[in-house]
């Protein structure tokens, strides 16, 4: 009996004792685990404080009292529920053009034609909306949000087979179509598609159908709720399943991943056609919840912006939501600004500006403030150059 507790006794300490080991593992893993999300987001953040510094520069320079207008900047943003609404239906095609971006950037692509995805996804959605009558809800309004998607995925997929048959690269492909894109969606607006009710002599649709129109609750636009789930997605599409596997590690090395079995061609167009398909259903948020209608000329822009959101955000999907959240505030707030103190809303621009111009060069910012380089991954905007 003594022998036997004996020897019980030393495997219940060792069981502890490995027990107490794994634990002190663990612990040092969580710590690095955040303090590398600290270091990662410290560009950033580092980014916006610049921009927003340099931006209080300008007002000053102009004359103009810096907290009376960065002040009016947040009120006119999120002073009140309208406010809000104006931020969250603002930062919803901000959202969705930020994970084209960041998604085609995962492949080591630069999907520079967000604009162009985004508008015939915005045109053909409106379409749907206003061309067909008679149907409920629960199919008209998904239909033409598929519509809208499937035509921006459609567009981004020319540049993506171009780069996985012959080489074009994407970023000379997608300025070109964006073009292409612009002026297709004009000539529908202006003319076959053109709202001709009454005396209307604008290159517009006419207002889409009650059963396409994407509702809100309150403060609360449907679309941003679907901005939100678009970023879940992609970020469960890209961490958690053998495609995003590979989709990581053709950014990472084409020629590696091709060693390694991976179809780097159908990684490339693939991503791309994501890409436009997340562009899109930006415009058909846009047509369809915040317009109510397709009119030329009105959501230009909105497809570069994307770019800045997904520097940004450091290409994280579930980081675009508040990057895109922190431009639309300021874009939201840009009229009330210059109502109450005067500034130029063309200030937002400069500011935005600045803050992409940190985030794209952190050596920039890590010498200003003198932070310590981070272990994490560099962010390469010509990657695949040539290749």
């Amino acid at each position: 009996m003594s022998a036997s507790a004996g020897s019980s006794a030393p495997a219940e300490t060792d069981q502890t004792a490995s027990t107490d080991a794994a634990a002190a593992r663990r612990a040092p893993a969580s710590r690095v685990t955040a303090r590398a999300v600290l270091r990662a987001a410290a560009v950033p953040l580092a980014s916006v404080v610049l921009g927003l510094v340099l931006g209080a520069m300008l007002i000053t320079v102009q004359g103009h009292s810096v907290l009376s207008a960065y002040g009016a900047l947040v009120l006119g943003g999120l002073g009140d529920a309208d406010a809000v609404l104006r931020t969250l239906q603002k930062a919803t095609p901000l959202i969705f053009g930020g994970l084209a971006v960041a998604f085609a950037f995962k492949a080591g692509l630069f999907n520079i034609g967000g604009q162009g995805q985004l508008l015939v996804g915005a045109a053909f959605a409106a379409g749907v909306g206003f061309g067909i009558d008679g149907l409920p809800l629960v199919i008209h309004l998904p239909l033409a949000l598929l519509v809208g998607g499937a035509a921006g995925a459609a567009w981004a997929a020319i540049a993506g087979v171009l780069k996985a048959t012959s080489g074009a690269h994407e970023v000379i492909v997608t300025i070109m179509l964006n073009f292409v894109a612009g002026n297709l969606t004009d000539w529908l607006a202006a003319n076959p598609w053109q709202d001709t009710s009454g005396s209307n002599i604008i290159a517009r649709t006419p207002l889409v159908e009650d059963s396409a129109v994407i509702g809100t609750w309150g403060w609360l636009p449907a679309g941003f709720l679907l901005a939100v789930a678009a970023a879940a997605a992609c970020w469960f599409l890209l961490e958690r399943t053998t495609y995003g596997f590979e989709v990581r590690s053709v950014g990472a090395n084409r020629h590696a991943a091709r060693y390694a079995g991976i179809s780097v061609g159908w990684i490339i167009a693939s991503v791309m056609a994501v890409s436009g398909l997340l562009a899109g259903l930006g415009g058909a948020v846009e047509s369809l919840g915040v317009d109510g209608r397709f009119e030329a000329g009105v959501n230009v822009g909105l497809g570069f912006e994307g770019i800045t959101i997904a520097l940004l955000a450091r290409t994280h999907p579930m980081a675009v939501i508040p990057a895109g959240l922190l431009v639309g505030v300021m874009e939201a707030g840009a009229a009330k600004m210059q109502f109450e103190s005067g500034v130029a809303p063309e200030i937002i621009d400069v500011i935005q500006a600045l803050i992409l111009l940190f985030v794209a060069a952190p050596m920039i910012v890590r010498w200003l403030l003198r932070l310590r380089d981070a272990d994490d991954r560099r962010l390469t905007l010509g990657a695949g150059w040539g290749r």
